[in-house]
């Protein structure tokens, strides 16, 4: 019989989760600049399972950090995708057009991790009773 391959499952803390996310926008907010120039859509479709990937790698104990610390990478992310004009005025008003304009990406990344993170936790304390006895 063969082995079948399984994916890999890390559990990650809060913190790691956080740093995890954050630092997986940064760099596709990056490739995104580079590859595409300032595409956002580009940036919010691969928001979406960095989202699903956070909520479903981040341990039980730390379940409720997953649906806020996603909209936090999602703008750290942001900072290099988004295009804007000379100047720090110009690069804020940029970032903050693309915030405004994505923000349907960004609700709706939270909203699938936050509906994970649910889940997960309701699982969990359904299953703690069953151990108990």
């Amino acid at each position: 019989m063969q082995s079948v391959r399984r994916l890999p499952n890390p559990r990650l803390t809060g913190l790691g989760g956080a740093l995890f996310c954050g630092l997986v926008m940064v760099l596709l907010g990056c490739l995104d600049q580079l590859l595409f120039g300032p595409s956002l859509t580009a940036y919010g479709v691969l928001f979406v399972p960095v989202c699903v990937l956070t909520a479903v790698w981040i341990r039980r104990g730390d379940l409720l950090t997953a649906p806020v610390v996603v909209p936090i990478a999602f703008a750290l992310g942001l900072l290099p995708a988004a295009g804007g004009g000379d100047g720090f005025s110009g690069w804020l008003v940029g970032l903050l057009t693309a915030l405004a304009t994505q923000a349907g990406w960004l609700y709706g990344g939270t909203l699938v991790a936050g509906l994970i993170a649910t889940v997960r936790r309701v699982r969990l304390m359904n299953h703690r009773p069953a151990r108990l006895r």
